[in-house]
């Protein structure tokens, strides 16, 4: 029965009725993600949002964030925040039904639990990555995506990375074949993709340095590195490679996966948390130098429809003075390279280049660059080309890098329109199933594979 109603999702757009005001309910958040979803207004949101918690400081650093929105200077927000909390949190919710769309950000433990729980009631989810954290929350996830078809609403995962503007652009020049060629298919030995992530857990958001949750540091709680970061990665690849194509689970095979610790000593542990020990449930991983040692890095090599692409994260504790998160991201196709670099050289900034891979002299590739350049200005204009030492840099005007937090303001503004319409693109739902399907077989290769 399973099979065929998952064979039905990939095969069906995503149906529901249309929802002309929006009203939000926050549930249990425990990151600073479910405030950046409510960093700006939006026409059909309601400014009344509910939020159901089970209180402490997760709600309170939440409601911190809301109101720095609200106060700030420059288009303050006007968010009301109803705040409930009680052991009973969540079942209260499910009572009250104080909104139609739930978002969901915090403790990943508990996340597919609380997206079901949503969805079985009725309740559409705007959910953060990840939706799941091992396979009992995969399965979990499979029975909300079902239910979800059965009462017509809408589950849908916080993808920020496809608003970054090098990553669109990326996408955009591999869909010109006279710059691009085809997407080679690489071997698992030299991949034709490759995205690697480098994240820190001590940052600034908002202007402000960001406190972490102590179960931040907790895999059992947070996921391991192999299926958090990483959702967001093989979401891009989907993506960019396969772009508005659904893609059964099955056509993606994960062929190698590894994982490595990070330490995190006592001291950092403090400036990140505020906590001057570390909690029960992080002592067995404390290691004999007194440090913490999380999972919190991963990559592995996969094949999907037949290319091969490798995916890594790692996690640092504090990035240096001046830099930030970093993503290097490469696509070869048999024409030209595509290639996203933030290294030094970048001054640490997202940087896309375009790098030849055919016979062509550099004025006749430049040619054909330029007029696929032409094409794209016709929906991003001022976008440009100069030539460089590795190939051609891509120019890219400073208003569309609007920077991370600005994404969840994008995705809302897309899951509101579905919402609106009354219909999700067809591949999204059954993508995310691939998405999440090809992270537990990495997670499941890391633990067999020494």
């Amino acid at each position: 029965m399973k099979t065929i109603l998952l064979a039905t999702l990939i095969a069906m757009p995503t149906l529901a009725t249309e929802i002309k005001e929006v009203r939000l309910i926050t549930l249990d958040p425990g990151h600073f993600h479910a405030s950046l979803v409510q960093k700006k207004m939006f026409p059909q949101v309601n400014p009344v949002v509910h939020v159901y918690s089970p209180g402490g400081p997760d709600l309170e650093q939440h409601l911190k964030r809301i109101e720095l929105f609200n106060t700030r200077a420059d288009s303050p927000t006007r968010w009301e925040e109803e705040v409930y909390t009680g052991p009973d949190f969540l079942e209260k919710m499910i009572k009250d039904k104080a909104g139609n769309v739930v978002v969901i950000s915090g403790n990943n433990a508990k996340k597919a639990h609380y997206i079901l729980a949503c969805i079985e009631a009725g309740l559409n989810v705007l959910a953060d990555k990840p939706m799941a954290i091992n396979p009992a929350d995969f399965d979990l996830i499979e029975r909300a995506f079902i239910e979800a078809r059965r009462r017509g609403v809408f589950l849908l995962d916080i993808m920020t990375e496809r608003h970054e503007i090098t990553t669109i652009l990326q996408r955009e020049l591999s869909m010109q074949p006279t710059v691009f060629g085809v997407l080679d298919t690489g071997t698992p030995d030299d991949p034709a993709i490759t995205k690697i992530s480098v994240h820190h857990f001590f940052k600034e958001v908002a202007g402000k340095p960001l406190i972490r949750p102590p179960w931040f540091f907790d895999v059992k709680q947070q996921g391991e590195a192999i299926v958090d970061v990483t959702t967001h990665l093989t979401d891009l690849i989907q993506w960019e490679c396969f772009p508005d194509q659904a893609l059964p689970h099955r056509e993606a095979q994960v062929l190698y996966a590894k994982r490595w610790t990070t330490a995190i000593t006592p001291e950092q542990f403090q400036r990140a948390t505020k906590l001057a020990e570390f909690p029960d449930y992080l002592k067995p991983s404390v290691g004999k130098d007194g440090a913490i040692h999380i999972y919190s890095n991963g990559d592995f090599i996969y094949s999907l429809r037949g290319v091969h692409a490798k995916v890594s994260v790692e996690w640092r504790f504090e990035a240096p003075p001046g830099t930030g998160d970093t993503h290097f991201s490469l696509m070869r196709g048999t024409k030209a390279a595509l290639v996203i670099r933030q290294g030094k050289e970048q001054n640490y900034k997202p940087t896309l280049y375009v790098e030849k891979r055919t016979k062509l002299s550099d004025a006749e590739f430049e040619r054909a660059l330029r007029l696929a350049i032409t094409k794209i200005n016709a929906r991003i204009p001022g976008v440009d080309v100069t030539k460089c030492a590795c190939g051609w840099e891509v120019i890219i005007p400073d208003h569309y890098k609007n920077g991370h937090e600005a994404h969840f303001a994008q995705v809302a503004e897309r899951y509101l329109g579905f919402l609106a319409a009354g219909k999700m693109t067809e591949w999204e739902v059954p993508n995310m199933l691939t998405k999440y399907s090809t992270i537990m077989q990495a997670y499941h290769i890391s633990r067999s594979l020494r």
